[in-house]
């Protein structure tokens, strides 16, 4: 019988917003978050949901969020199609908080879902990974010794993958600090994602 990868998508992603593994681990209970299909061209791998994104169940609809989108420049519409964009975190629930930010993202998630998610989104052209957990994850060995030295070699990963740092808010340190980042990495990150979604 022939494999149907839309239809494995759909019950698998049912699976997925129906799990409680780790359920005593956090703290406002399990409400998994993510956006995902066969036809995606432009994959997002982030850290893990923060307490408005939890609140809502709607991916990266916080201020980390609006600067996202401000960095690809992209609307809301083009953002959530699932048609062209997966939007697929390292851990698919809210952790809670440690110290000044969030926890980090359940282990649970990486080891159960995503060697059985990623196959499925055989479309995907284009790959970033936002922050460190997603990069150890995407890159492996192929991350440099921080996050800094990683997004600054951006130009090794492309022309599939690009690191970026977090959008939060939080991290504005980070921006002022950098500002090689918006000056050489925005507009090339921004010319390979419409070149990707501008593909009918």
């Amino acid at each position: 019988m022939k494999r149907d990868p839309e239809r494995e998508l759909d019950a698998l992603l049912r699976e997925i917003r129906a799990c409680h593994l780790c359920e005593a681990h956090l703290p406002l209970g399990p409400r998994p978050v993510l956006a995902a299909s066969t036809n995606a061209r432009l994959l997002i791998v982030s850290q893990a949901p923060g307490a408005r994104v939890h609140a809502t169940g709607i991916p990266w609809n916080d201020a980390s969020g609006r600067r996202l989108r401000e960095w690809l420049k992209v609307d809301e519409a083009t953002f959530y199609d699932t048609r062209r964009v997966a939007l697929v975190p390292m851990g698919f629930c809210y952790p809670g908080r440690a110290g000044a930010g969030d926890a980090p993202p359940r282990p649970e998630c990486r080891a159960t879902w995503h060697p059985r998610l990623l196959p499925l989104l055989r479309n995907v052209e284009f790959t970033l990974s936002i922050g460190q957990y997603a990069q150890a994850w995407c890159l492996g060995p192929r991350r440099k010794a921080t996050l800094t030295e990683t997004v600054r070699a951006w130009r090794e990963y492309l022309p599939d993958h690009m690191p970026l740092p977090h959008p939060s808010p939080r991290n504005v340190g980070w921006f002022k600090a950098n500002l090689w980042f918006e000056a050489e990495v925005l507009p090339a990150l921004r010319e390979r994602v419409h070149a990707v979604l501008s593909q009918p």
